[in-house]
């Protein structure tokens, strides 16, 4: 399966501790080889980086680790493919518009018999699962609200398609656009806040450290979620399987049980 990484803050951020560790799942400590992308939310606009080849050793990882993008909203992907191709086209994250803003989207887990009927709105580019259920998620979106809806009624409406389409299979997943961040758990996703007072913090995939003391303000937050903990010397809480939690200002909302967990 693939392996998801975001991160939501009240003030913008770069992730280029966490995504040392994440990218080195894609091939050396781990098996996510198929391809990786990662998505950074500038007040309006995406940076959206896509590579079809292993995150380990691609030079457009190797940018993105250097480059201290500052960002509220992340969401990063590394696939083991289980449906569509090793291609750029089914390289998550997915990307879409709606009422004028970006939506992105990344899912990690297998849909099977999974045909939703779309009306052409938004229309799958590659031949994965995984965007399909994200076309479905934007229709299910536009069909039901004029108007791009308060978060409060974002999150509540979600529960209902979400639990349509899990019906298929596993999905966890991510979706944000720039203004808040949704998180899908259904067997595996963890997260952990940063806040004062900021420690120091040790990656579990390569030996880095960095002391968040030195580069952070009394009044920073960052919530950083992961499909596993990136970190060996922090408390990461586990999302309970069939949990839908929204986060804003790096602060998680109050989850939702979705029903979702496969049986």
């Amino acid at each position: 399966m693939c392996q998801l990484l975001a991160m939501n803050c009240n003030t913008p951020t770069d992730i280029c501790f966490s995504f040392e560790g994440f990218r080195s799942r894609g091939g050396l400590t781990d098996v996510h080889t198929d391809g990786w992308g990662i998505a950074f939310f500038e007040e309006r606009g995406v940076r959206l980086f896509l590579d079809p080849r292993p995150s380990a050793e691609s030079p457009v990882a190797d940018l993105v680790r250097r480059y201290p993008i500052q960002s509220k909203n992340v969401i990063a992907h590394i696939r083991k493919a289980t449906q569509g191709r090793v291609a750029l086209e089914n390289t998550h994250p997915f990307q879409r518009e709606l009422w004028g803003r970006y939506w992105v989207f990344a899912h990690n887990g297998n849909l099977k018999d999974y045909a939703p009927p779309l009306d052409g709105s938004f229309a799958p580019v590659g031949d994965t699962d995984s965007e399909r259920a994200f076309c479905h998620l934007m229709q299910s979106l536009k069909s039901r609200f004029s108007r791009p809806p308060s978060p409060a009624a974002l999150f509540a409406f979600l529960e209902a398609p979400v639990r349509q389409i899990a019906r298929h299979g596993e999905f966890n997943f991510l979706l944000s656009n720039g203004d808040c961040l949704l998180a899908h758990c259904a067997t595996r996703l963890h997260y952990v806040v940063r806040q004062a007072p900021f420690a120091v913090a040790h990656l579990k995939d390569r030996d880095v450290s960095v002391d968040f003391r030195e580069l952070t303000r009394a009044d920073d937050r960052v919530a950083v979620i992961a499909t596993a903990p990136l970190t060996d010397n922090e408390a990461w809480t586990a999302i309970a399987p069939g949990t839908l939690v929204m986060f804003r200002e790096g602060r998680p909302l109050s989850g939702t049980p979705t029903g979702t967990s496969p049986p």
